[in-house]
């Protein structure tokens, strides 16, 4: 990480109004203590109001706020689109937040940058999803945040109905549809459940530990894996079979 983007970072963690120690900036940074000092002394040399002293903690004073953002035009359609695709086709709480990002960007553009905002000719039209599932994506988002285990009723596609209790990770957008990615403890593996599929859910009150082996990055990892797998599959002299899926 160059040293502009540390520093831009710090003053991120600091804004947040907690008090943070140079040992957790140094963990979250991947530096050592002794560059969060020095890091630490020269925001403070150039005017950022950050109180505190090494082994007790620093935080930021408020009302201090960063230099208006400068976006290229490349960057503003990013922004805009992904927001919009958010609003469209999020639940309704992500579509909210959307429409709060898209105006916060707004406000701190220079006048002649917030002109291009309202002038992105890209867009993305609601699909109609149902209020029930829009419902459904924002508390599975919910539970993510807040690490809660799920009861849920769920329907394959033959029609099947079972009931699972599911350590929810993420949300994957496929274009057409939302899915869950969670650790099934019924299959005692990872899962992928479709929102539109899910006939009940509620939350267990279960706060879910976090074991090594059931996480978002297990998850990934075992995709990299297996994603190897098939092209040794299709190039290599041997295929090795996947693991089961729903």
């Amino acid at each position: 990480m160059r040293r502009a983007d540390r520093l831009f970072q710090i003053v991120q963690y600091l804004r947040a109004g907690r008090l943070l120690t140079a040992q957790t900036l140094s963990q979250r940074l991947e530096v050592s203590e002794r560059t969060i000092y020095r890091d630490i002394a020269d925001l403070q040399a150039s005017g950022v109001p950050i109180d505190g002293e090494a082994g007790v903690g620093y935080l930021m004073r408020d009302g201090y706020d960063l230099p208006p953002l400068m976006f290229t035009r490349d960057e503003i359609v990013s922004l805009v689109v992904g927001a919009r695709i958010v609003r469209a086709w999020g639940g309704a709480r992500m579509a909210l937040a959307a429409e709060a990002a898209l105006s916060k960007i707004e406000a701190v553009l220079p006048p002649e940058e917030r002109a291009r905002v309202s002038q992105v000719p890209v867009y993305a039209f609601d699909h109609q999803m149902g209020t029930d599932e829009k419902e459904t994506l924002d508390r599975m988002n919910a539970a993510i945040a807040a690490a809660a285990a799920l009861d849920l009723r769920y329907e394959d596609s033959q029609g099947q109905e079972t009931h699972r209790v599911v350590e929810p990770l993420s949300l994957y957008y496929w274009g057409k549809v939302w899915t869950l990615v969670a650790w099934c403890r019924l299959r005692r593996d990872f899962r992928m459940f479709r929102i539109d599929r899910v006939v009940n859910m509620s939350e267990t009150g279960e706060t879910v530990a976090r074991i090594p082996g059931r996480t978002l990055q297990d998850f990934l990892a075992t995709m990299v894996r297996e994603e190897g797998d098939r092209q040794s599959a299709d190039t290599g002299p041997c295929s090795q079979s996947e693991p089961s899926k729903e």
